[in-house]
């Protein structure tokens, strides 16, 4: 004890057996331990901006729902339909709760129900039916933009478990969200008499993804445990330490509560003693001093009894959510203490009590659309002092809630696609290179590692390439296969001509092509793309956006020159209006009706679904109806969330990857298919990669080609920090391509290389290795030369016949469905 009071008293980091030895701490050892945590959380404040402050946000609790389909043995907030009024909250009284509370000055809308009731009671279902919504999130998020544009409060939406697709969705209609991770020790929910056995969303790993998806997905997000739920000392230290493992690695934690055990009647577990309340004090300490500067934390001030100067000491820096109209509907045997009370017991203790809004000020202050969505900025902005904590004297009153005016008008460095040619970029690196892609060094502990070369499935692995190439991606021959993807040396010249026989049997000696031109209408984007050095901030000198007349200018005049396609992608712009996207494609078929427009990644496609509200299939349905031909089959990178989540911060999961170019192909949307290779990924993933998309082709028949996309590293900000590999090698190149070619032979028949990473070497060497495309002329390319790519952004036709005669073939104009090309 005294050794990790010594560690804690000197600011040392403290290891997992030395917060649970901390949890021990009593008497004299109690006090030290507090003093140590009230130092680092007026560090904390003095970081923050407001030293001597603390906080809390005045708000209304509407239990949406009481319905629930878990079974936790503590919560009497959950019930059974007979026992309710109705099911659900109906619109009219979410409305009365909300504008009582606009009344008496309220700020906070929470949003408080149980997980997916539906699943569970036909009653649930049957109330949302006959009400026209498919879900409770359906609902929850239509009641948000009620309360935003009917009363001004700013909803925080407690719903549950949610995927990454449902935070996307939830997002533009909440400034902030929250789950309680409540504990990570699974007997607790795996074995019978536990407190949340059989309650599937209790689950700690799915609860510690949504931790991580929120932080994904850029939202500010509540957090916390419950301490005396049957769980050790040190399983809840080991809580505490997952909590702050995702608050480093996405900074978006805003608060951990800290919330001690309250016996029930009328519950399973109404026998069991309630949380010590110098047992909280000691775990608030802890989860200060663990979770340093940036993450408040705070106790809920009406389950602690007269000791809120204890818990004070122990260096909570804030309240929580205090309604002086609602009761608590979780605790309602428990009472707010009123505002001015709490006042009076924060000035005793030395500090001064401040308002904030259910968004914390570091989050209110950013950069504009990292946080907080554009469409509730002026809701934000309407109850906030410019130091980010709540205005006492803002009118609390409904704003629309709706795309910004004025649209998508050009601005910034709108000639970045020719100056990256003759300039180049401002700087290596955006401007928030330190925070918007999370911690370099949590992330470093997660980097995959490479399995050994293999040589043994050698001499199977080149008989299927012969006989069966189409079988190197059956589960059976996987170590066939990957001798193929190791391959070097002799063996390796055997791959390549395998699959160049192979090439030459399927599509013949033509080195096809496109005349195209890319259109990258934006590059500000914070979705924290670590490979990724086209993104920008708004406020970044190479920042740009085009308007959607300068986007149809392009396309126009790209069709004067004999173009027969437009290739359109864009940075996941939080000003980009909803409609923009479908506005794009019009204005082009308006200005050149044959050109075929190929357009918007699979994450831009679930962005603006999730923006608009609406699902995949009607967003790109309403695409299609606008004029969409095809979609790129990019953001695929490597099909492995292993792999994704150290990539990227917070783009698509594999798995919406391959349900949102699904519902494409099924909606007769081609696309092309796309592998991003050489960063931190091996040859098991490629290889996994190449089955997915085996599979999908199998079922749906909806790839044009396969793209194999070198990584380029010089700028790029994961090669930056030093985590990854400088790109693929020559043999790497090499083994990808012909491999593609033999692995996918049957499914997909076309293999298109990069010129613009490979340079027309390496692209001469892929074509006589398997590969058969060339892509296109591209005109413009800003996304590989911003990352540093040295081999131009455009190719004329005559560049790319001279590509292909070096590697002894001829080239042939294509459509982008690989369609003879048409006369322009």
């Amino acid at each position: 004890m005294r050794r990790a009071l010594r560690r804690a008293a000197d600011g040392v980091a403290l290891d997992v057996t030395e917060a649970a030895v901390l949890l021990h701490a009593r008497g004299e050892h109690l006090d030290a331990l507090l003093a140590a945590a009230g130092r680092v959380r007026d560090a904390h404040l003095v970081a923050e901006g407001r030293p001597g402050i603390v906080t809390y946000s005045r708000n209304v609790f509407i239990p949406l729902t009481r319905l629930c389909r878990d079974r936790c043995h503590y919560c009497t907030f959950a019930t059974v339909p007979h026992k309710l009024p109705a099911a659900y909250l109906e619109r009219d009284e979410v409305l009365e709760i909300a504008r009582r509370g606009a009344a008496a000055g309220c700020k906070e809308a929470l949003f408080t129900l149980g997980d997916r009731p539906e699943e569970r009671w036909p009653a649930a279902r049957e109330w949302l039916e006959a009400r026209g919504f498919s879900s409770t999130l359906d609902y929850v998020r239509a009641s948000a933009i009620a309360v935003l544009e009917e009363t001004g409060l700013l909803p925080h939406l407690n719903p549950g478990v949610l995927s990454w697709e449902e935070l996307q969705r939830l997002r533009p209609v909440a400034s902030s969200m929250g789950m309680m991770l409540e504990t990570t020790a699974t007997r607790l929910w795996s074995e019978p008499g536990g407190p949340h056995y059989g309650s599937p969303d209790k689950e700690p790993s799915v609860r510690l993804r949504v931790l991580t998806d929120a932080g994904r997905v850029n939202v500010p997000f509540t957090t916390g445990i419950l301490v005396g739920i049957g769980e050790t000392l040190t399983e809840r230290a080991e809580s505490l330490f997952a909590i702050r493992s995702s608050a480093r690695q996405y900074g978006h934690i805003q608060e951990v509560i800290v919330q001690n055990f309250r016996a029930k009647p009328d519950t399973a577990m109404r026998g069991m003693p309630d949380a010590d309340l110098h047992e909280l004090a000691a775990t608030v300490a802890v989860a200060r001093l663990l979770l340093g500067s940036g993450v408040s934390v705070q106790a809920p001030p009406n389950l602690v009894g007269d000791e809120h100067l204890l818990l004070l000491r122990a260096g909570i820096d804030d309240w929580g959510g205090v309604s002086p109209t609602t009761p608590d509907h979780v605790n309602p045997e428990r009472p707010w203490p009123a505002i001015e009370e709490l006042d009076a017991l924060t000035s005793t203790a030395g500090f001064e009590l401040r308002e904030r809004l259910n968004v914390y000020p570091r989050f209110v202050t950013a950069t504009p659309g990292q946080w907080i969505d554009t469409r509730l900025a002026e809701h934000v902005a309407a109850l906030a002092e410019p130091t980010g904590l709540a205005n006492a004297d803002a009118e609390v009153v409904g704003l629309p809630w709706q795309e910004p005016d004025g649209g998508l008008v050009t601005s910034g460095r709108a000639d970045l696609h020719a100056a990256i040619d003759t300039e180049g970029r401002t700087t290596d690196r955006r401007g928030d290179f330190d925070s918007v892609y999370g911690d370099w060094d949590e992330l470093r502990s997660q980097l995959p590692v490479a399995p050994e070369r293999l040589s043994t499935e050698l001499k199977q692995g080149l008989r299927l390439a012969e006989e069966d190439p189409a079988a190197l991606v059956d589960e059976a021959n996987a170590e066939a296969a990957m001798a193929l993807l190791t391959a070097d040396g002799e063996a390796l010249e055997t791959v390549t001509r395998l699959a160049d026989q192979l090439r030459a049997e399927v599509v013949g000696d033509d080195v096809t092509y496109v005349v195209n031109r890319n259109i990258n209408f934006s590059n500000v984007c914070y979705v924290g793309c670590r490979f990724c050095a086209f993104a920008q901030r708004d406020r970044d000198a190479d920042a740009y956006r085009l308007s959607v007349d300068e986007v149809a200018d392009r396309a126009e005049e790209a069709w004067r020159l004999g173009a027969t396609e437009v290739c359109m992608q864009g940075g996941i712009d939080p000003k980009l209006p909803v409609t923009a996207y479908a506005d794009m494609v019009r204005a082009i078929k308006a200005r050149v009706p044959g050109m075929h427009v190929h357009a918007f990644s699979p994450m831009e496609i679930v962005s603006g679904a999730a923006k608009a509200g609406v699902s995949v299939r009607e967003w790109l349905t309403d695409l299609r109806e606008a004029g969409l031909d095809s979609i790129p089959g990019t953001a695929a990178e490597i099909l492995d969330d292993d792999v994704r989540w150290v990539l990227t911060k917070g783009k698509l999961p594999a798995a919406t990857w391959i349900e949102v170019v699904g519902t494409a192909h099924s909606l007769g949307i081609r696309s092309s298919s796309t592998m991003m290779y050489g960063h931190v990924d091996h040859p098991g993933h490629w290889l996994g990669h190449l089955r997915t998309l085996a599979r999908m082709q199998e079922e749906t028949g909806g790839f044009t080609e396969f793209v194999g996309l070198p990584f380029v590293h010089r700028n790029a900000p994961i090669y930056l920090a030093g985590l990854s590999r400088p790109g693929p090698t020559r043999r790497d190149n090499r083994a990808v391509h012909a491999v593609a070619r033999l692995a996918l032979h049957g499914r997909i028949h076309n293999i298109q290389c990069s010129w613009v990473k490979l340079g027309d070497e390496g692209t001469a060497e892929v074509l006589r290795g398997g590969a058969n495309d060339l892509g296109g002329t591209l005109m413009e390319e800003t996304i590989s030369r911003m990352a540093g790519s040295e081999h131009g952004s455009a190719r004329t036709v005559r560049q790319l016949e001279a590509m292909a005669a070096l590697a002894g073939r001829q080239a042939r104009q294509r459509t982008t469905t690989y369609g003879a090309s048409p006369a322009v």
